[in-house]
């Protein structure tokens, strides 16, 4: 499993706009934007700028003058190896200068080829100095050693009248090793064959979620599908500007239109949205109870602490919060809730699911402190649990270097409640097969069917 978290080395340049008190006349016609949609062929279009993301390879992207698809040139870039000095993965953005008027087509297109079959992570465009209000995001492009062409839809082109962020790429090396790929005739174009709009939110899912007031949750899983002349139903992650969210019940829960959820009184609610004028498949059902309860602060000194989530200490750096393993998982969420300042880890749809985090060495460590919450409604039995497993990657600090050990100890239904926090402060001695502590890497968290929801906080190892 690839993640790639990112940061842009560039700062945003915020433009002020003024207003004239006096009203304009109805000849007066509003600057528009260019409609040109090449970005590479043989070269940079007129504009266009190359920013690498933080701690990628600088010069992972070269205009190569010997290989291309089509004309003189194309597009190249190297990815490192694992541990290469001059960056950990390989990733920008390409922006351009002014803004273009892009409504005029439907997909962005281009050529690739590498040098060995692989999965580049990311790749797509709306990626700029600012918000990103109208990104989107291929994943798992496959790429293979023959010269592809490839299609990435326009979720809703008629948001693309002023867009800055022509391509982006984030990817990282295959099982440890390096490669190359090439992209060229990069452009965006009006195929007029990417037909049946299916938008989905939270992944097309009808998730119905116990929470409560003054409470921001965001809608997650927005992706928009088209079917393409080849047959291929090409599914894109879209970002929240190209969707209209809908309330059913404006007094209990309003969503914005950057889709996050504001709780704001007890009842229910039904979040929807649509694309283009086409509803999107999956719905977030909110039930909202009342005021939330924190979970208590810790008061462990922080020199006797490795913090992995808390708002009490410095954590370590989170790989993810959520790490997808296909094909059984159906857990959603992660760190989505924010009470008045307050971050707490939101499960829904639970079964199990995985934080990575910075390699830890905990072997001065001698417990493991978690504070879980089981919302009410939920109705334990005798057979209820949920499990924790710790994992250690070994002295080469990768996963699946031959050398992991993996260790998974039982919190059994005399120890769960609902409606209110569990305190959780395990010997880190009870995980036994866990037979060095040098390089914890991954906690697991897995629960019986009943317990389909979750909420996470305070995760961190200590010694007294």
């Amino acid at each position: 499993m690839k993640t790639n978290l990112y940061k842009l080395i560039c700062t945003g340049i915020l433009i002020g706009l003024t207003a004239c008190d006096r009203p304009l006349s109805d000849d007066v016609e509003f600057a528009t934007y260019a409609s040109n949609g090449d970005v590479f062929l043989d070269g940079f279009t007129a504009g266009l700028n190359y920013f690498p993301f933080e701690g990628s390879k600088l010069d992972a992207f070269t205009v190569d003058s010997e290989v291309s698809y089509d004309g003189e040139a194309s597009m190249r870039f190297d990815v490192p190896n694992f541990g290469d000095p001059g960056g950990a993965y390989a990733g920008a953005i390409f922006p351009t200068d002014s803004p273009r008027d892009l409504s005029g087509y439907d997909a962005l297109t281009f050529w690739a080829k590498a040098t060995k079959a692989a999965t580049i992570n990311e790749i797509g465009f709306g990626n700029n100095f600012g918000e990103n209000k109208f990104l989107v995001t291929k994943t798992n492009l496959r790429v293979s050693t023959n010269w592809v062409k490839y299609i990435i839809p326009i979720p809703d082109p008629s948001k693309l009248i002023a867009e800055s962020g022509l391509f982006w790429y984030s990817e990282g090396p295959e099982d440890g090793d390096g490669y190359t790929f090439w992209v060229d005739e990069v452009q965006f174009e009006k195929l007029n064959t990417v037909a049946q709009p299916r938008p989905a939110i939270l992944n097309g899912e009808d998730v119905e979620q116990s929470t409560f007031t003054d409470l921001t949750i965001p809608v997650t899983g927005l992706t928009q599908t088209f079917n393409l002349a080849n047959g291929v139903n090409q599914t894109v992650n879209a970002a929240p500007g190209y969707f209209t969210f809908e309330t059913s019940n404006p007094g209990v829960a309003l969503v914005n239109e950057q889709g996050v959820v504001t709780t704001l009184n007890e009842g229910t609610a039904v979040i929807t949205a649509l694309v283009g004028g086409v509803r999107a498949a999956g719905s977030l059902t909110l039930n909202v109870g009342g005021a939330f309860e924190l979970a208590p602060t810790p008061t462990r000194p922080a020199a006797n602490v490795i913090s992995v989530y808390s708002d009490a200490y410095t954590n370590v750096n989170i790989d993810f919060y959520n790490g997808f393993f296909e094909p059984f998982q159906t857990t959603l969420g992660g760190d989505d809730l924010n009470i008045n300042g307050n971050r707490i880890i939101n499960y829904t749809d639970f079964n199990f699911v995985g934080i990575q985090f910075g390699r830890v060495n905990a072997s001065a460590m001698t417990s493991l402190h978690i504070d879980l919450y089981i919302p009410e409604g939920i109705n334990l039995n005798a057979n209820s649990f949920i499990d924790i497993e710790l994992q250690d990657y070994g002295s080469d600090a990768v996963t699946g270097g031959g050398d992991d050990t993996v260790s998974r100890i039982k919190i059994t239904a005399d120890r769960l409640e609902t409606g209110q926090w569990i305190t959780l402060d395990i010997p880190l001695s009870d995980f036994t097969a866990l037979t060095t502590r040098t390089n914890l890497g991954l906690i697991l968290f897995q629960g019986s069917a009943e317990i389909n929801e979750l909420l996470v906080d305070n995760i961190y190892f200590y010694t007294e």
